[in-house]
């Protein structure tokens, strides 16, 4: 942590973060003439929970400090704009995935110690995450908003 440049964290705030206050921002302006919409950013377990860094240790890998600090700011960001945009019929929810595969990037100890330590035993899929963010934005869901759906496989349960 001490060894990163604050311009690295600024890009990464910058690039992560502030994309998606332009992004709503530009969105939230048309849903609000239509008095309709729905939101659904992508969020993490590592914007509620701290970071299990025992994951790392067997290669030497890290999770950046400023993934953490994005995504916990994106989960109450989601948050402010629900209650902003309420009175206007518009939800804006979140998603958290915990892990999600990836084995061509993710070193074999990291996946061999996170499926050990999830109460599921794997990392997630895509095809994990796509029904929650489908659900978050049909009518099925109509009266939730300002939410962090967490899908996670227990992660955060333990």
């Amino acid at each position: 942590f001490e060894d990163i440049p604050p311009a690295s964290w600024r890009k990464n705030i910058d690039l992560q973060l502030n994309s998606y206050f332009v992004f709503c921002q530009s969105v939230l302006r048309q849903m609000a003439k239509q008095n309709d919409g729905a939101i659904v950013n992508i969020a993490s377990i590592y914007g509620i929970v701290g970071n299990d860094f025992t994951l790392y240790e067997e290669y030497g890998g890290t999770s950046p400090a400023a993934y953490s600090a994005i995504k916990g700011g994106l989960i109450n960001f989601t948050r402010y704009l629900a209650s902003y945009y309420g009175r206007k019929g518009i939800r804006v929810n979140c998603v958290s995935p915990g892990g999600i595969e990836d084995k061509k990037k993710q070193h074999p100890s990291f996946l061999k110690r996170y499926c050990q330590k999830v109460p599921m035993g794997r990392l997630g899929l895509p095809e994990d995450i796509a029904p929650a963010v489908s659900f978050l934005l049909s009518d099925d869901s109509r009266y939730i908003t300002g939410h962090n759906l967490v899908v996670d496989g227990g992660w955060t349960a333990i």
